[in-house]
Order: C-alpha cells, then sequence, then structure tokens
C-alpha cells in the first residue's frame, strides 16, 4: 500500500494516543501524520511528523486548510473541530484530492444539537430517559416538577455539542460537613439555575438552551463504532467505565442499539454512541459523530478501528477485521509527554482539558 497523509486540525491531546493506531496498521503502510493547532504548545503536536499553527478565525480557515491539503499532498483530514463546516466544503477539498472523514452535514448539525438529536431518537426503537428543553426559570421549574413523580435524581446540561463542560447534578440539600471529605461535584440547587437564567434574561443575555432528565445510573457504556458511508455498522466496540477501569463488553442489546443510532444517522466511518441506565436497563445519553478520545483503548480487543476507518474511507473497504476480543478489563493511566518548547506559566484560572 501506498504511503498516507493525514491532518488533524486543531488536534486534541487524547490523539497522541490514537496516532501508533494509524503508524502500526496491519497493511504495514506507511503513515505520515500531520498536525495543527492555533496554540503552538498543544501536547498532541508532540506525536506528529508535521506540525503547523492553524488560524483561530472561520473566514481564515478554509483558505488555509485547503491550500495545507494541496502543499503536503493530504490523502485523508479527521477533522477534530469544525466538522459541519468540513462536510460542506468536503467537494471542494476532493476536488484537489483530499478525503474528509466525516458524516454528511446534516446529521453533523442533528447530533451536535442534543434536543434535536433526542427528538430523531425518539422515531427509533432506541429507548431514551425522559428529557425536557428549557430556557427560562419558569421552564426549569415546570420541568422538576413533572418529573418529581418519577423519584429520580436530576439534573440540567447545554443542549450544545460539549454539554459535558456545562453539566450539572440538580440537588437542592445543604452541605455538610461531611461534602469536604469527598471530590467535589458538579451540583447547583433548582433555586440557583433559575436565578441564572432569570438574572440572563433580565440583562438580555443570550440564554442557551437547557436540558432536563433524570440523573442516570452508571455504569456509562461508550461504543466505538466503524460504519459505511452510509451509516451500515461495520464493527462496535463497547466499554463499560467505572473509574479509572473499562470493561469491554460482549452486549449485543447495547451493540444492536449501536446499529440502529449509525444506521438512522447514517453515521459514517468513526463514531462513538454513549449510554447510561435508567429504571434498570440502557438508554442513550449521546451520539458523537467522531472517534471518542478513549478510541485507543479498543486496541486491546484485537481490533484497529482507526486503521479500518482509513480503509474505508480511502478503499472502500476495512480490510480483514478479527473478531473482537471481549471481556477483557484494563486501567486508564497518565503519562507525561514533553513538549517542544518551553512555554511561560501563564496566571489565571485553568479551565482544563478543553480542545
Amino acid at each position: 500500500m501506498v504511503d498516507v497523509r493525514i491532518w488533524f486540525n486543531r488536534i486534541w491531546p487524547a490523539r497522541v494516543h490514537l496516532i501508533p493506531m494509524l503508524r502500526e496498521n496491519p497493511d504495514h503502510a506507511r503513515v505520515r501524520v500531520y498536525g495543527t493547532h492555533p496554540d503552538r504548545a498543544a501536547p498532541a503536536l508532540t506525536a506528529c511528523d508535521e506540525v503547523e499553527l492553524e488560524p483561530v478565525e472561520d473566514e481564515a480557515f478554509f483558505d488555509f486548510a485547503i491550500d495545507f491539503c494541496r502543499r503536503h499532498g493530504i490523502d485523508v483530514v479527521m477533522p477534530s473541530s469544525r466538522l459541519v463546516a468540513f462536510a460542506d466544503h468536503a467537494e471542494a477539498f476532493a476536488a484537489i484530492g483530499t478525503k474528509v472523514m466525516c458524516a454528511p452535514a446534516d446529521t453533523l448539525r442533528t447530533v451536535t444539537d442534543k434536543s434535536r438529536m433526542y427528538a430523531a431518537v425518539e422515531r427509533t426503537r432506541v429507548p431514551l430517559a425522559p428529557w425536557r428543553v428549557v430556557s427560562d426559570a419558569d421552564g426549569l421549574r415546570k420541568a422538576v416538577e413533572e418529573f418529581a413523580e418519577t423519584g429520580s435524581a436530576l439534573c440540567v446540561k447545554p443542549a450544545g455539542e460539549y454539554s459535558a463542560y456545562g453539566f450539572r447534578r440538580l440537588d437542592d440539600s445543604p452541605l455538610e460537613v461531611s461534602d469536604f471529605e469527598r471530590l467535589p461535584q458538579p451540583t447547583a440547587s433548582v433555586a440557583a439555575v433559575a436565578d441564572a437564567l432569570q438574572r440572563a434574561l433580565d440583562r438580555g443575555d443570550p440564554v442557551p438552551e437547557l436540558i432536563v432528565m433524570p440523573y442516570l445510573d452508571s455504569p456509562e457504556i461508550s461504543v466505538d463504532c466503524l460504519s459505511e458511508a452510509t451509516g451500515t455498522l461495520v464493527s462496535a466496540i463497547a466499554r463499560a467505565k467505572a473509574g479509572r477501569v473499562r470493561t469491554l463488553l460482549d452486549d449485543p442489546e447495547v451493540t444492536e442499539f449501536a446499529r440502529q443510532i449509525t444506521g438512522h444517522f447514517r453515521l459514517a466511518y468513526l463514531s462513538n454512541v454513549q449510554f447510561r441506565h435508567w429504571q434498570g436497563r440502557p438508554v442513550l445519553l449521546e451520539v458523537n459523530a467522531r472517534p471518542a478520545a478513549g478510541i485507543y483503548q479498543t486496541r486491546m480487543t484485537g481490533v484497529n478501528l482507526a486503521w479500518a476507518a482509513v480503509r474505508m474511507l480511502l478503499y472502500g473497504d476495512p480490510g480483514d477485521l478479527p473478531k473482537p476480543s471481549l471481556g477483557g478489563r484494563l486501567a486508564v493511566v497518565e503519562h507525561a509527554i514533553a513538549l517542544s518548547e518551553p512555554v511561560q506559566a501563564q496566571v489565571g484560572h485553568d479551565r482544563g482539558d478543553c480542545p
């Protein structure tokens, strides 16, 4: 097989674990990895063969992207961000010989809006917990009152793509001294959330849609999916999460739900479907139209999903996929990466590991 040149834009830190899946591929193809990011100190750039800074502004980015692919002869783009815009411009990339690994633009617009996504899932046989969309204090209180009869703890989260950053468990109980002996939890009282919504409206600030729903039970199950361009599922590997431990599940029910989701939304190549539990059964939590940060963990099953997706995109077939070895357990640990250049420490608030 000829050399393959792969570009990650705004490359995420976790892609340092995915890149070896591409380089250590079963076809023994030589893979050259290109990474760009607006921040020269982005950690995953250290895993790339060639790196550049990319513009922050949307207006400048796609002129840069087309020129970047043309200059470097990029075969495959695996977008980390701007997926909808990449899908909208897929023909422009194809015209210069570059293929973009993403689902259709209409799919991406749906699954990155959780209220639209949940509404679409209600037309399938995949189970959902009850949910309500609110955008003001009265709507929040009404949803909380409506869910009171379920007896479930409740949560609230933004309806947008990165809802985990704004997730709060609704908890009106007072702070106890014993709480200081535990890790802090992302909680807020109903009154605090209602007051925040009202203050924003009073100031004329934009208020995003929020989703109110039961706080779902663990374990969270993350299903890494490989699909054809039409959404037909080729392989799925489920991982149950419990702290640092992951269990590689053989769960036909969850796999069937993932198959229905990828087909219904036409999720192409690599995607991730997440479930938690409500009233004793798995229900859909999230649909992500790109590979999960933890996809590298699936290598322990003997299947290289990342390389199979590249083959699927370039040649229309995933190659010979072995049957995944399921039932094993693994632990996720941290390791340090030396950055390519010294960066002066900045004084301020740490926002965490944002893309």
